[in-house]
């Protein structure tokens, strides 16, 4: 009981030591592993002992047997189900050819490149330094996340960094279970007749199985066939169903059933897709807790040892600093990725959960077995992802600005509320080069908002802490653009600090418009109108016009007549430096002539 408890309360304290210190949290976890397991062990307990002991002597400890397999196994299933929910269609429409190629020819020279400088220096045979590459294809996106959520970056590189972590964690295990094969059945004759047979019955069965319960799920929520309080407990227990059916019809599918089900759940027409997303969130991040430290304590000092060699630092230099940069350069030839975003991306590798959970099943299974060199796995592969998470927690920002990728001024623009005007409004934007994030609780709203090709994310503010999407870095003005005036004041409040650097506006109240000081002035969207006149000018004429002025005088009268007409509101104004709102344009006190004003709704005549 204690040692169980004792797992989660150290794995909860590790995880949020990496929040307070900005690092993953895989870090932290590692090193708890290490110290209540291996170094226990030889230089803390009198009679030798672990404090928390997985397995011992095959029989004994926590998970006694093929316990710690099932239960490893299972975890990663709804860790990897979580992160297909978290994938969206709309994020690669030009960057799908980049991580295609990442995961296929990608991972084919991570595979083989590995492969053979692992043979060459540890004189593995062929079949275990191949295991070996194959578990290292992986980056997790546990990992990688956390460090991306602290750098501004452009939205193709955390999107590509994004997606590559998730997909490819299943190929990744996909190819480690084809060598495991090859291993276990022996002979390039066994090979041949059984390995690419189970190849391809965990495509079709993995794929197939995941599809069909994925719609199943989305069909019994949106009939309201499964109670609201049932509702996380039932896609829990499907999601291990999925798992271990798909298992019993060819072994080691489930990985690809539960990230297909993830990924087809997360595109859908899905009602509660948000709770379901926090549930299985929060899952993930005690089950990530409680795996890290076990398989790190399951270790022993003499398989660390065994890292002990030059021959270790040479095969992690290869491996990050040549085969990755190979695989990430050959696999975005002709894209629209600029060679220093390729670079940043070759930097970015962090290996994850999956490699590290995955090295330890296979390891300790071929162990079993008698497997010359078999031990070297599970410590190799752990060196690997330790390696790289602190390599890349430690260096990436720093990188990131040495080679330009790194964002000096965020100019992404997050509108809060997706209405029609506040939709007008972002095409315009987006017209004029800006990137614009439209985010609502009105499913209808951003349903449309898409249809326009804009950005948009179905969010409840009170509920989303937005400040930790990595694919929102870029951002740096937040408008509040919604009719109800304290959700304007809420985003304003909360989210400021994390998009609002270059300003945050809203759109003011008759109230605000009479009472607020100059100081308050500033934050207003329009400077005289309210919501309700936004939405008049709307539906009086759904267009943005556009008007040069020459003088001072020009500026000031027009910015009258606009004032007094009711159905006409401004917008923006825009000069050779760019586009403002015409608060902060005033308050930046821009020379008043050779402008173009922007303004939505009825056109007004100019006096001459």
């Amino acid at each position: 009981m204690l040692e169980l408890a004792g797992i989660i309360i150290l794995g909860i304290m590790s995880q949020w030591v990496a929040w307070k210190f900005k690092v993953p949290a895989i870090l932290p976890l590692i090193l708890v592993g290490l110290l209540v397991g291996p170094i226990a062990a030889t230089f803390l307990s009198e009679d030798g002992s672990k404090w928390i002991e997985p397995v011992w002597n095959g029989e004994k400890g926590l998970f006694p047997g093929d316990y710690l397999y099932n239960f490893v196994s299972l975890a990663i299933s709804i860790i990897l189900f979580e992160g297909g929910l978290t994938l969206k269609r709309n994020e690669i429409t030009s960057l799908g050819p980049v991580i295609s190629k990442l995961i296929t020819l990608g991972s084919t020279i991570t595979f083989f490149g590995a492969g053979i400088v692992a043979h060459e220096l540890f004189g593995l045979s062929w079949e275990l330094s191949f295991l070996f590459s194959a578990l290292i294809i992986v980056t997790g996106p546990t990992v990688i996340t956390p460090i991306l959520r602290n750098i501004p970056l452009k939205k193709d590189i955390s999107t590509v960094l994004k997606w590559e972590g998730i997909l490819i964690d299943p190929i990744g295990a996909l190819v480690a279970v084809l060598v495991f094969e090859f291993i276990t059945v022996g002979g390039e004759t066994g090979f041949t007749r059984t390995a690419f047979i189970e190849f391809g019955k965990i495509i079709l069965f993995g794929t197939s199985f995941g599809f069909t319960f994925a719609h199943a799920l989305a069909y019994a929520i949106n009939k309201k066939l499964i109670p609201h309080y049932l509702l996380n407990v039932v896609s829990l227990s499907i999601v291990l169903l999925v798992y271990v059916e798909t298992e019993v019809f060819a072994h080691e599918s489930g990985l690809l059933a539960v990230v297909v089900m993830g990924m087809v759940l997360g595109n859908s027409k899905l009602k509660n897709i948000k709770e379901l997303l926090y549930f299985k969130e929060s899952l993930s991040v005690l089950l990530i807790s409680i795996l890290f430290i076990l398989l790190a304590a399951n270790m022993n000092i003499d398989e660390l040892m065994l890292l002990y060699s030059w021959k270790t630092a040479i095969l992690f230099a290869i491996v990050v600093f040549i085969i990755r940069p190979l695989a990430v350069f050959s696999s975005s030839i002709n894209s629209k990725l600029k060679f220093r975003d390729k670079l940043f991306i070759s930097w970015v590798g962090p290996r994850g959960i999956v490699a590290a959970g995955i090295a330890s099943l296979f390891g300790g299974k071929l162990l079993k077995q008698g497997v010359e060199g078999a031990e070297y796995i599970t410590p190799l592969v752990f060196m690997i992802v330790f390696g790289t998470v602190l390599l890349n927690a430690t260096t990436a920002r720093l990188f990131a600005k040495l080679i330009g990728v790194f964002l000096k001024k965020s100019n992404g623009i997050l509108i809060i509320g997706a209405s029609a005007p506040s939709r007008l409004i972002a095409s315009y934007l987006k017209e004029k080069g800006k990137r614009v994030v439209l985010i609502d609780s009105n499913k209808d709203y951003i349903e449309r908002a898409l249809d326009d090709d804009l950005e948009a994310m179905n969010v409840n503010i009170y509920d989303d802490d937005l400040s930790d999407n990595i694919e929102l870095n870029d951002v740096g003005y937040l408008i509040a653009l919604t009719a109800n005036d304290a959700i304007n004041n809420y985003a304003l409040i909360n989210f400021s600090a994390a998009f609002g650097e270059h300003g945050s506006f809203k759109i003011a109240t008759l109230t605000d418009i009479a009472n607020a000081t100059d100081a308050e002035r500033v934050r207003f969207f329009t400077p005289k109108d309210d919501y309700i006149n936004l939405s008049e000018a709307f539906r009086e004429n759904p267009k943005i016009h556009q008007i040069k002025i020459a003088t001072e005088t020009d500026y000031n009268q027009i910015l009258e007549s606009l004032g007094q007409e009711e159905k006409s509101v401004l917008l923006f104004v825009e000069n050779g430096a760019g586009l403002y709102l015409i608060s902060e344009f005033e308050r930046d006190n821009f020379p008043k002539k050779g402008l173009t004003l922007s303004y939505l709704g009825k056109q007004i005549e100019i006096k001459s």
